[in-house]
């Protein structure tokens, strides 16, 4: 007698929910690694850190022996050159680091490692230039912290807290506005050679035609149009009215241009449409490059 058998029904096992992070978060997570890859090529080679704090202090201690005996009242009532110093090396020593942002993409695309990026499974390739942005704003930072120490030791005093935090702001910004450009140029430039040379075509011009050294009103009359035209000033100029200044607010004049009076609110104002500026200029290029 034959029987059949029938299979015994069973319950499917569940499948397990997939989980998936959001796309925000995988954003987070790929910026943070490829930031801890440029920190860990700093911690191997940190000459670059050692170098960008060392210059600016050489800055102020020569440059204020330099002027030391400068007639009282040159550069302000009761304002010594170290004083009026202070202000300009930090913020050229925050433009030079930034300018260097698109070096370390630049190499990366010679020495084929860009390449393996983007064709990675990336959530977004703008995680690229992001990591290079927050890694030259952290130096910048650094570099601005020592700067302020060393200026403070050396006499040159120190804002309040609020005008501390003003300070940081104004770098974070001339630092969001240049890198946006030197990453740009980064893509757009056929080598590091042409980079550099940018850098270095760039770096001092800017520095004479801003009013870090001297003040506007020792400038021809054609220097100080160009000079109110440099972003620089709008940085530099709000900083040192704040270390002279403990009672500033948005409304205070920082800077008496051959076409007028600019307070500190506009030229945060400036400040942020630099930034806006650059960025607009850099998408297509960053789009083309990245896709």
């Amino acid at each position: 007698m034959s029987t059949t058998i029938t299979p015994s029904k069973t319950n499917p096992k569940p499948i397990p929910a997939i989980q998936t992070s959001s796309a925000l978060s995988d954003f987070l997570q790929e910026t943070g690694a490829l930031t801890r890859r440029l920190f860990i090529q700093l911690q191997r080679r940190p000459s670059t850190l050692i170098a960008g704090i060392v210059q600016p202090i050489m800055w102020l201690v020569l440059f204020g022996a330099l002027f030391q005996n400068a007639p009282q009242g040159l550069f302000g009532t009761d304002v010594s050159y170290g004083q009026f110093l202070g202000a300009g090396v930090i913020v050229f020593t925050a433009f030079g680091g930034a300018l260097n942002a698109g070096l370390p993409v630049m190499f990366d695309r010679e020495f084929g490692f860009l390449n393996r990026l983007l064709v990675a499974p990336l959530a977004s390739r703008f995680s690229i230039v992001m990591a290079s942005a927050i890694f030259i704003t952290i130096l910048s930072l650094i570099q601005t912290v020592a700067i302020v120490t060393v200026s403070a030791l050396l006499g040159a005093g120190l804002p309040n807290a609020p005008g501390l935090g003003l300070v940081g702001l104004i770098v974070l910004l001339l630092v969001l506005g240049v890198t946006a450009l030197s990453l740009g140029l980064s893509f757009s430039l056929p080598g590091h050679i042409e980079l550099i040379a940018v850098i270095f075509v760039t770096n001092l011009p800017l520095l004479f035609a801003s009013t870090a050294l001297v003040p506007l009103s020792f400038m021809p009359t054609w220097l100080q149009w160009i000079a109110t035209l440099n972003p620089l000033s709008y940085a530099i100029e709000p900083i040192r009215y704040v270390y002279l200044h403990s009672d500033w607010s948005l409304s205070s004049v920082v800077m008496h241009a051959p076409w007028g009076s600019v307070t500190l609110g506009a030229s945060l104002l400036l400040l942020l449409s630099f930034d806006v500026v650059a960025l607009v200029l850099i998408q297509p290029k960053l789009r083309r490059s990245l896709a």
